[in-house]
């Protein structure tokens, strides 16, 4: 069989290095993620859920829109779950095909994630019953928000992220702004800011052409 053009080695070290480069964007490419699915859930969840707490349970116990008092939880608890499954397959699908250091790295960060929360609701559930209510919501709303926040930052350090840092940071930043803005601001805050904020960076690191 007479060998073609693309049978033939590479001429030259620069055309041998150009070709290990482009087969591992190849590599790279075809485990990559979209941004927007693990954002966008995210995103949604928060968006919802927070807003709907506003708009019932808002600034000094006043009610925008008259909801049942379980829907809002309800809604941020049952969209959250459908996003953390939608985290765990994405990142199952991802880790699949990824071996060495950067399997351990995503084994452990998502273990980090397990533990931190575990510890949140140990924390938070054996105090939450010496506050008020609205006190009591806004404790595990900011503590859950301010763990995430963290996490994220704590992500960036190990894949080098700068735009998972900015994320971080901005839930941090936003959460202590709630905080002190007290119950029902906070919740308008992470709802726009945070919800909002996480589907705003999901698009534009799509609109980029980035993959995770």
């Amino acid at each position: 069989m007479t060998p073609t053009d693309d049978d033939a080695p590479p001429a030259s070290p620069a055309e041998s290095l150009e070709l290990i480069q482009r087969e591992q964007a190849a590599a790279s490419r075809s485990v990559a993620l979209s941004p927007l699915v693990y954002f966008l859930p995210w995103g949604v969840a928060w968006l919802v859920g927070f807003g709907l707490l506003f708009l019932r349970h808002g600034p000094d116990d006043r009610v925008f829109v008259h909801l049942p008092a379980w829907l809002p939880l309800t809604a941020l608890f049952t969209l959250g779950a459908l996003a953390m499954v939608s985290t765990v397959v994405v990142s199952a699908e991802k880790g699949r095909h990824v071996e060495g250091r950067s399997s351990w790295q995503g084994m452990a960060y998502g273990f980090a994630w397990f533990f931190a929360f575990a510890g949140v609701g140990s924390t938070v559930s054996r105090f939450d019953q010496f506050l008020p209510e609205p006190q009591r919501g806004l404790l595990w709303a900011s503590v859950s928000v301010g763990t995430v926040g963290v996490m994220y930052m704590a992500g960036a350090a190990i894949w080098l992220s700068r735009d998972m840092f900015v994320l971080g940071a901005w839930l941090t930043l936003i959460n202590i702004v709630g905080v002190y803005a007290g119950p029902g601001w906070h919740s308008l805050l992470i709802a726009v800011g945070g919800g909002g904020g996480m589907i705003l960076i999901g698009v534009l690191l799509w609109l980029r052409g980035l993959r995770l």
